[in-house]
């Protein structure tokens, strides 16, 4: 475990399961289908839809549409188009709160692709901040005979996803970290600020597994995240030193040494990360600590002290607690029906309140901190507090399972 310095913020640092090396699978399999989904494929088909490939443009006017709605169970791509939409840069397909596939890093005239491979149900397309944000998808098709759903089964399921959001999240943070070193070779501060902002999600969503190692005497955590008071001077260095210099000296003078420090550790955290399986308790207290940590920076604001984004953080926070949540769902379900379900209301809730505070004006996608009012930041830390309340209690019943 990371051995944290006196001023860092106390965390339940998430346990890892070193020895596993099993790599996380795919999502979902793909199955025949019952008659009547044949028919209704059938018919889609017909008016001349791809029922494996989903067609979704993003435009400022009328938000995220897709060329149809109703797809056949199996392999479905999505191929993106912003058009025009500053206030949009990512969409999701989501079973319920858990995010199935997703495509990060759309601005304005790029595209994009994501595949899943899904049974049938009822899906959400989500493109946050569009003004149409949810779309729902209905997949025809009839899940596999035979298919365990015991709790046992359900929660190996879980960690095997939850394994791939990880992968998924570090793989983008090291994208956009590669970026951030880029534009700090260069001379626009403007771009080098916005290339800031784009990759500080990725780390914040997985920030409990990146807390949990230490590789000989350096500690990811601190050398990725760390803040000026939470280490020595002398040994302060990346995001928040990145922050430092962006947003309140505003000059890149010296930052590029401290891109290609942050590269060098996200790869690190990379390494480490791929190929690992989690205990379905480390789950549920990883997603406990990312609220904790919501609580205690971010609704104080002191996490981005220069920048002022930290509801970017705020909600990357929220996101990854939510799928480290949504990962045992199934399983939850099964043992606590009650619970899950209070669980999963309290995250819609904050979902929501989040959501209102998004704004296609500020890089970020979010207000600045500085704008919210006492109100603002009270109505955040009550939603986060009726969250956390009930999901504490998720880890001691997922290990008694």
């Amino acid at each position: 475990m990371p051995t944290h310095s006196a001023a860092r913020r106390p965390r339940a640092v998430l346990a890892i399961s070193l020895a596993a090396l099993t790599a996380a699978g795919s999502l979902a399999g793909c199955s025949s289908s019952s008659s009547s989904d044949k028919a209704s494929a059938a018919s889609t088909q017909s008016s001349g839809a791809d029922l494996h490939t989903a067609t979704v443009d993003i435009t400022a006017a009328d938000g995220c549409s897709t060329n149809s709605k109703t797809f056949a169970a199996g392999a479905i791509t999505f191929d993106i188009t912003n058009k025009d939409a500053t206030a949009v840069s990512e969409v999701e397909l989501q079973s319920g709160q858990r995010i199935v596939g997703e495509k990060e890093n759309l601005p304005p005239g790029f595209s994009g692709t994501f595949s899943v491979t899904v049974d049938a149900g009822t899906y959400t397309l989500y493109c946050p901040g569009a003004a149409q944000e949810n779309t729902t998808i209905t997949v025809t098709g009839k899940a596999a005979a035979g298919t365990d759903s015991s709790v046992d089964t359900l929660l190996a399921q879980g960690t095997k996803e939850y394994g791939a959001y990880v992968t998924n999240q570090v793989g983008y943070l090291l994208q956009t970290s590669e970026a951030l070193e880029t534009a700090l070779q260069g001379t626009d501060l403007t771009a080098a600020q916005t290339a800031y902002m784009k990759a500080r999600p990725y780390y914040e969503k997985v920030e409990p597994v990146a807390e949990s190692f230490t590789v000989g005497s350096d500690n990811l955590d601190n050398d990725i995240d760390a803040r000026i008071d939470d280490v020595p001077a002398s040994q302060w260095e990346g995001f928040h030193r990145i922050e430092q210099g962006l947003f309140q000296t505003k000059s890149l003078t010296g930052l590029s040494t401290y891109g290609a420090g942050l590269v060098a550790n996200v790869k690190k955290l990379q390494t480490l990360t791929t190929g690992l399986t989690y205990k379905p308790y480390e789950l549920a207290n990883g997603a406990q600590d990312l609220l904790d940590e919501v609580a205690s920076s971010k609704i104080t604001g002191e996490e981005e002290r220069y920048s002022h984004i930290d509801l970017l953080d705020f909600q990357a926070n929220d996101e990854g607690a939510e799928q480290a949540f949504a990962a045992l769902q199934p399983a939850l379900a099964k043992i606590d029906p009650s619970l899950t379900s209070s669980i999963s209301q309290e995250f819609t809730a904050l979902d929501t309140l989040v959501d209102t505070y998004r704004t296609g004006t500020n890089a970020s996608g979010f207000e600045l901190y500085t704008a919210l009012t006492d109100t603002d930041k009270q109505k955040l830390a009550a939603a986060v507090k009726a969250v956390q309340e009930p999901l504490s209690q998720v880890a001691a019943k997922v290990a008694g399972a």
